[in-house]
């Protein structure tokens, strides 16, 4: 048996992915991290789950520990795109869809990223919503889990 760690982003769970517990034995399409930008990218991981490319041969394995990635940002608010949005929620009788930008705009902070060990991976990642305050702050935001997948030895893994 090999183990090869592997990250799960947040958005390939929410849109396509299927929870997981430790133990469980899992089957998911791969993809090898080629670069050392991409393996920073994915925390250190040999591969990362590619829920929307070629679902035709996906590795087998069994979960053997799960990490959740808590990234690290710093939040910059646009005052004037928050005002426009709050007037836009707060008129009542409006028909139709109003798209505005984000008022926020989040900056990763390179390298600041935490790693908390959970039993299971969720579907839904709790998103984190910036303060009122205006100025820049930090922030943390749940971006995926941290897989350790053990997979048979017979070349399987991507």
């Amino acid at each position: 048996m090999a183990r090869i760690k592997v990250f799960y982003e947040d958005w390939q769970m929410e849109c396509c992915g299927r929870p997981f517990a430790a133990g469980d034995e899992v089957a998911w399409p791969l993809v090898a991290v080629d670069t050392p930008e991409r393996r920073d990218e994915c925390y250190g991981a040999e591969a990362w789950v590619e829920n929307h490319g070629d679902r035709t041969r996906p590795t087998t394995g069994r979960v053997r520990a799960i990490e959740l990635v808590r990234r690290e940002y710093v939040v910059h608010t646009d005052e004037s795109a928050r005002e426009r949005l709050e007037r836009a929620m707060e008129s009542e009788g409006s028909e139709g869809v109003v798209i505005l930008p984000s008022p926020h705009r989040w900056e990763a902070v390179p390298g600041a990223y935490t790693l908390q060990a959970a039993d299971s991976c969720p579907k839904w990642f709790e998103p984190d919503e910036p303060g009122r305050d205006p100025g820049p702050h930090r922030m943390h935001r749940t971006v995926g889990a941290l897989i350790t997948l053990e997979t048979p030895a017979t070349g399987e893994s991507p």
